[in-house]
């Protein structure tokens, strides 16, 4: 599937930010307080390979929330062109990345080469965030439970605090970025 069309078609992360208005400041947080390690033959290595990423995201999405600013960071980085999609507008394109083949999980990173051809994805979180719900969610009692939704909201919001304030969750993201497209 040629993806230059998407690509084409997305918004800066500028203008996706500056429309957000459920998650725009723990963003910018996460954003304006992560710096990338010194990695200069990582980032010279994915200049050198000319890709793009196409994100398919959600304002509402607390993942989004947590990875889209350290993928920016790695893109100012490289020098990577990022567009944004929203995934509610693009079902078209979000059914060809479910995850595990039947939930349209977000966020979605595409990164292509300049043909438009999928070089790698990555999201919607790494494998080790990805355990931290699993256990979180696995700490929740039964959803037949008087008390589910009260606990089930104070799990995410929780899980929200985390990923805006834990720097440790940020580099656990970054790492796994960086693995995927070390794989390149």
């Amino acid at each position: 599937m040629n993806l230059n069309h998407w690509y084409e078609k997305g918004m800066t992360p500028d203008t996706y930010i500056e429309s957000m208005e459920k998650n725009k400041q723990n963003l910018l947080h996460i954003y304006d307080h992560f710096t990338p390690p010194a990695d200069t033959q990582f980032f010279q290595k994915l200049a050198e390979m000319n890709i793009r990423v196409i994100v398919l995201t959600e304002d509402w999405c607390g993942d989004a929330m947590l990875n889209i600013p350290i993928l920016i960071r790695i893109a100012e980085q490289a020098n990577i062109p990022v567009k944004m999609l929203l995934r509610d507008e693009n079902l078209e394109l979000m059914d060809q990345y479910l995850t595990n083949g039947k939930a349209r999980s977000i966020p979605i990173f595409i990164f292509i080469d300049e043909a438009g051809n999928e070089v790698a994805k990555w999201g919607p979180r790494s494998k080790a965030i990805q355990q931290y719900l699993n256990d979180a969610r696995d700490n929740l009692p039964p959803k037949e439970a008087d008390d589910y939704e009260k606990k089930s909201k104070e799990m995410y919001l929780f899980m929200t605090k985390s990923f805006r304030d834990n720097k440790d969750i940020w580099q656990e993201v970054y790492t796994s970025l960086k693995h995927k497209l070390g794989q390149v």
